[in-house]
C-alpha cells in the first residue's frame, strides 16, 4: 500500500463532521480521504480520487454509509468519455426519503467535464484551481467550468456550470446557480477557508 506524503484535515463549520485526506501532489493528485457530516442524513464516506499530470480528474471512487445503508460510486474517464458505475445496500429512502438514485442515466451529459466536485468537499475546489492554474493568476481572471457534481449521501451525479474567480490576497470567488463563497486559498491551491462550510484544521 503506498504512503502518500502530504495530509490535510478540515471542520465543518455549517454542521458536526469533518474531512481528513492524505495525498500525493507532485505529478497531478492522488488522494484517498474520510468525510462525515450530520446534515441531511448521518453518513460517513470514504474515497479515492485520480487525476492525470495536469489536474485533469481521471477517477474517483466512493463509498457512502449510514445505518442500515450503504452506496458505492465509481467514475472513470478514458478517451473522453466518462464511464460511471453505481451500487447499493440496504436502503437510504427509509433514512432520507428525498434521496435520488446514485450515479446518472446518461454519463454522456458530462462529455466536457475535467472536474469532479464531492459533495461539501473542501478538497474538490482545488482540481479546477490546480488544472487551469488560478492559485497563480492575476486577479480579475475568470474561468467558466463545468464539473461533475456528487452528492452526498445520495451519490447521484449531476452536471454542474460553475465559475472561478481570481481575487486579490489568494482568494477566487466561487459561484454556482446563485450560490457564491469567497475560498481563501493556500500557495499550493488548497482551500483554507469555506465561509459557511469548513475550515482548514
Amino acid at each position: 500500500m503506498t504512503v502518500l506524503p502530504r495530509a490535510f484535515a478540515w471542520q465543518r463549520t455549517d454542521t458536526t463532521g469533518g474531512e481528513f485526506v492524505t495525498l500525493d501532489d507532485r505529478r497531478g493528485l492522488y488522494a484517498k480521504g474520510t468525510a462525515f457530516a450530520a446534515d441531511n442524513a448521518l453518513y460517513s464516506c470514504r474515497y479515492d480520487l485520480h487525476t492525470d499530470e495536469g489536474w485533469a480528474s481521471t477517477r474517483l471512487e466512493v463509498t457512502a454509509e449510514g445505518a442500515g445503508w450503504r452506496r458505492t460510486l465509481r467514475m472513470e474517464r478514458a478517451a473522453g468519455r466518462w464511464r460511471v458505475t453505481t451500487g447499493e445496500q440496504g436502503d437510504l429512502e427509509r433514512v432520507l426519503p428525498t434521496a435520488p438514485f446514485a450515479g446518472i442515466e446518461e454519463p454522456d451529459r458530462l462529455h466536457q467535464v475535467l472536474d469532479v466536485d464531492l459533495y461539501n468537499s473542501p478538497l474538490t475546489n482545488t482540481l479546477p484551481v490546480r488544472r487551469l492554474g488560478l492559485h497563480r493568476a492575476e486577479p480579475g481572471t475568470v474561468a467558466t467550468i463545468e464539473a461533475a457534481w456528487v452528492l452526498l449521501p445520495s451519490l447521484a451525479v449531476l452536471p454542474l456550470q460553475q465559475v472561478y474567480e481570481v481575487l486579490p490576497g489568494r482568494r477566487v470567488r466561487y459561484s454556482s446557480e446563485g450560490f457564491t463563497a469567497e475560498l481563501e486559498l493556500d500557495t499550493d491551491g488548497y482551500v483554507v477557508d469555506y465561509p459557511g462550510l469548513a475550515t482548514l484544521a
